[in-house]
């Protein structure tokens, strides 16, 4: 008994709907399919997109052709196959020219096709795109049963079906596991972390908070590397009607400049190189919430312009779409930067900088709030006592009077971390473990109003290294960094760890201070 040469084709296809795929192998394989049941030199999957015709797969046609975007109202025969609900063949001495004249593999010259055969795909009842078949020989489909055509353009419209309902299944997959990570981290810190202090520049920002908390203002929170300005970001979400759902952050100093427009806003299938599937945006994600921008100073300027709009009118485009999304999200901005003076020098747009900084909020340095920095201390005291095992972590008179006296440059988060390194090196210093360990001002090796390493060398800078007068006193600051800093890398073979250990300044701010110089 002869197999029905259409059963034979449609059958693998069929089986292939229920398989996990990629979707260019699964595209290939209906192509190569639809080869074997009508022979011919060149087939083509094309998808309409508004006017114009993207190839999603090809077979025996150059390699150019999936990077070309045939225009409709250019290509006459394409625009014939649009017009017809079924199959059209065109006739060899068709006069309208072939739009894969020349295109085809492996054929040297200028070769023109001699038959054309197409059939459009519709999807969900809506034109989707075609598939074409290209021949050589003028008399190639001349016997063809344009009924099979049409029967496997039925089974290919499905595989489309199938294949962008698994496209669009993944990415919400995606989606959700993003937004249940940012649910788990919102479950694991229960007890929201709190906001210790007893001075009156605390109090008046905590009045503040308060104050603006529960409103849908943008804030621009500002303040020196390591204030918390995320605690405060995160007490300000606290205090507004969408506390129940999760903040949203993005550092925007710690993704490449060409990540971060995809990072806001998402992007749709093929935008770029390695945008397999569409992806929403830290923006959606954050819909009916609040989206925190951390370092907000470091956006390029070329998404300063598109965030300006989304925070005019709540609309965005996801990268590679013109279709418009609305979204309702509260914005809450940080930087250390002086953004007022960024914007003088052209690097912070001033439309930007007014609509971030609707409520500033300024949170004050470490050293500004006096007996702070001994309460502080307590708190990361007792973290590092459960961590280390101990009965009871504490200070030496000492140490809290070198605590008071030192400078802070590095404000809270220097102060964390110099209490677990003290904590460990007087653990280490024991004969024994003890049940209560003293912490002296030996071990928090510190000494009262410590300048930075960069302090140190710009108070003996000689006149010699003093620039000539009319440069401008930013330029100078400028200069003379870029200048210790190249000096420091030299002596430490480019280890920028070992660079910032000895100018004494956070790694993350070196390197964003060394791409401003010019330096990476």
């Amino acid at each position: 008994m002869t197999s029905n040469p259409l059963l034979v084709a449609l059958l693998p296809l069929v089986d292939d709907l229920s398989r996990d795929l990629p979707e260019s192998e699964r595209y290939r394989r209906l192509l190569a399919a639809l080869r074997q049941l009508f022979p011919c030199d060149a087939v083509a999957l094309l998808r309409l997109d508004g006017e114009v015709l993207v190839p999603l797969s090809v077979e025996g046609l150059s390699a150019d052709t999936m990077g070309r975007r045939f225009k409709v109202s250019e290509h006459p025969r394409l625009h014939e196959l649009l017009q017809h609900r079924g199959p059209t063949r065109f006739a060899a001495d068709c006069e309208l020219p072939d739009p894969y004249d020349g295109l085809l593999e492996g054929q040297n010259g200028h070769l023109e096709v001699h038959d054309c055969l197409g059939c459009p795909l519709y999807v969900k009842e809506q034109l989707w795109g075609l598939l074409t078949l290209d021949s050589l020989q003028s008399s190639s489909f001349g016997r063809v049963d344009l009924g099979m055509l049409e029967a496997f353009a039925s089974l290919a419209a499905a595989t489309v079906a199938a294949s962008e309902r698994i496209s669009l299944l993944m990415g919400r997959v995606e989606d959700e596991q993003r937004r249940a990570d940012l649910y788990k981290q919102a479950a694991a810190a229960v007890r929201p972390r709190e906001m210790i202090g007893q001075s009156p520049r605390h109090k008046a920002l905590l009045q503040e908070i308060e104050l603006v908390g529960s409103s849908d203002l943008t804030v621009l929170i500002s303040g020196e590397t390591g204030v918390g300005k995320e605690l405060v970001a995160e007490a300000l979400h606290g205090a507004s009607s969408r506390a129940s759902r999760p903040m949203v952050s993005i550092n925007c100093a710690a993704l490449p400049d060409t990540l971060v427009e995809s990072e806001l806003f998402g992007h749709v299938r093929g935008a770029f190189s390695g945008a397999v599937s569409e992806r929403r945006g830290k923006f959606e994600l954050a819909d009916g919430a609040t989206l925190f921008l951390d370092e907000v100073g470091e956006l390029p300027l070329t998404v300063q312009s598109k965030l300006l709009r989304v925070l005019q009118s709540g609309q965005l485009q996801r990268v590679g779409s013109d279709r418009e999304h609305r979204v309702d999200v509260r914005v809450l901005a940080a930087t250390n930067r002086d953004l007022a003076e960024e914007v003088r020098a052209g690097r912070f747009r001033a439309d930007l900088y007014h609509r971030l900084s609707v409520y500033p909020l300024k949170v004050p340095a470490l050293r500004e709030r006096g007996r702070d920095v001994l309460l502080l201390a307590g708190y990361f005291l007792e973290d590092n006592r459960a961590r280390l095992g101990l009965r009871s972590l504490r200070l030496a008179p000492d140490a809290q009077k070198t605590l008071l006296q030192h400078d802070w440059p590095g404000n809270v988060r220097e102060l964390e971390h110099l209490i677990g390194r003290a904590a460990i090196k007087a653990l280490s210093a024991c004969a024994e473990r003890p049940q209560i360990l003293t912490i002296d001002s030996r071990a928090l090796d510190l000494h009262p109003a410590h300048p930075t390493y960069i302090e140190e060398q710009v108070s003996r800078a000689t006149e010699s290294e003093v620039p000539s007068v009319g440069q401008p006193l930013r330029d100078s600051v400028d200069d003379y960094q870029r200048r210790l800093i190249e000096a420091s890398l030299e002596r430490h073979a480019g280890r920028w760890t070992d660079v910032a250990r000895e100018l004494a300044v956070d790694r993350a701010n070196l390197q964003r201070l060394a791409r401003r110089l010019g330096l990476r």
